[in-house]
């Protein structure tokens, strides 16, 4: 428990109150300090709808080279956000949409056998 000091300058007082933080995770993301890593995983992006940038986090199980693309609707790519051997563990790349129109958009990341996709919203 910890105490909140307010000072009110025009009555020359101060008021204490007692105040009890709770502290939750938002289960969207996943907590990076969790600890060894033991599957794959590709985590919905955050937020999502985004505008203009999102967060993209992902788990490898893992050392190895891994890709993280963007591709728009009809499957071109239109950004490569990781192209490099990267090492075992929680990964999170900060994606900037600024250059991009509104739509949907699917992200896939690719690391030894493991490959997922998943999709995104930008919203302007």
């Amino acid at each position: 428990e910890v105490s909140l000091l307010i000072y009110n300058d025009i009555l020359d007082t101060t008021l204490e109150l007692p105040v009890t933080l709770d502290v939750t995770v938002d289960a969207e993301e996943p907590n990076p300090n969790a600890g060894m890593v033991t599957e794959y995983a590709l985590y919905q992006n955050y937020p999502n709808p985004f505008n203009p940038s999102t967060t993209i986090r992902y788990d490898l199980k893992n050392p190895g080279y891994t890709t993280l693309a963007i591709y728009n609707i009809v499957g071109q790519e239109v950004a490569k956000l990781v192209n490099e051997v990267q090492q075992s563990g929680p990964h999170a790349v900060h994606f900037d949409a600024s250059g991009l129109t509104s739509g949907v958009y699917f992200y896939r990341l690719k690391s030894g056998d493991f490959s997922s996709t998943s999709k995104m919203v930008l919203m302007k």
